[in-house]
């Protein structure tokens, strides 16, 4: 399970919740514009914009999770089990395994209007990295600091939704989950009027603690609730437009739907934690993180490594717990 959200102050931000109970050893990774992306069925992209993001490195080629390219434009994808589907191969399409299509845009494109320009061609390919890396089932957010859409491939085809909160969690499909926030229109950030009766206006019904305009709002894991939940802070936040300001909003925003060890026990009896929490300033090209066991908040600057280049630079996470002792 995860979490995506697209937010902006002055600049503009995109990060993610990873929902899961195991690590792939991702790392920060860049991808210069003179790395060579080979594509199983579409050829190689030799030259192409910069990229900055989350990925597991295997076999030189990076698995991106997350990532944004030097014109701002990110994309996120997020587990969408049974809901996806992909189709063999599809004669006079853009044939794109799902662990592709985020270098097969983010190489290409630098808003999301070209996106669904170049998502207009594609199939989603159904065929696995490898025999030991089997494909993940996949919905992806894409945005730009203007606009989200959300892609998802299902039995019926491409779905491509017009994403006007900047959300995206996982099942089920999206236009269910936009249909849910119907559900709680009468939510508010401020103290609630008392309408229980329009006829027994004598009963008089107290205030007694902040916050109560916003009873009803879902505070489990599923995703449905995290949709509802991570939209009403999302829309609700209000942040300085400094850079210290932006950032540390973002992270409440998505800390409002982080996973705790042992809340969500899986069959395997695992449990299910936020591995990491990104944000990354689309804007400047900086990507910041935090993870379960270091909340201590990290950052990688794109423009300040050799994006001329033609190798993958990686930065490990620091997972260790970093505090800072005052005396």
């Amino acid at each position: 399970m995860c979490t995506a959200v697209s937010y902006k102050t002055k600049d503009h931000y995109f990060g993610r919740n990873l929902d899961l109970e195991y690590s792939y050893r991702e790392t920060i990774t860049i991808t210069p514009r003179n790395y060579v992306f080979p594509f199983r069925k579409a050829g190689q992209i030799k030259n192409h914009f910069a990229i900055i993001g989350m990925a597991y490195v295997l076999e030189g080629y990076p698995l991106y999770y997350d990532a944004t390219n030097e014109k701002g434009l990110s994309i996120a994808g997020l587990n969408f089990p049974v809901n996806a589907d992909y189709k063999p191969i599809c004669e006079g399409k853009d044939n794109i395994t799902p662990f592709e299509l985020i270098p097969w845009i983010l190489c290409q494109c630098a808003t999301v209007s070209e996106a669904k320009k170049l998502l207009a061609q594609i199939n989603i390919l159904k065929e696995d990295f490898s025999q030991e890396l089997p494909l993940s089932s996949l919905h992806w957010i894409i945005s730009d600091s203007e606009h989200s859409v959300t892609l998802e491939p299902v039995k019926s085809g491409i779905k491509i939704y017009d994403n006007p909160v900047g959300v995206l969690t996982n099942n089920p499909t999206f236009d269910y989950h936009m249909f849910n926030l119907n559900n709680y229109m009468s939510l508010k950030n401020d103290e609630p009027e008392n309408t229980f009766s329009q006829k027994h206006t004598e009963l008089k019904l107290n205030k007694y603690s902040r916050g109560m305009g916003a009873i009803g709002l879902p505070g489990d894991a599923s995703s449905m609730s995290r949709f509802v939940r991570a939209t009403f802070v999302k829309l609700n936040s209000v942040s300085g437009d400094s850079e210290s300001e932006s950032i540390s909003q973002f992270f409440h925003i998505l800390k409002s739907v982080e996973m705790q060890r042992g809340c969500v026990r899986l069959d395997s009896n695992l449990y299910e934690i936020t591995i990491y929490s990104s944000c990354c300033n689309t804007t400047r090209g900086i990507y910041y993180y935090s993870t379960y066991d270091n909340n201590r908040i990290c950052a990688v600057d794109m423009h300040k490594e050799n994006l001329q280049g033609d190798t993958l630079i990686t930065y490990p996470l620091k997972n260790n717990q970093i505090i800072e002792y005052q005396n």
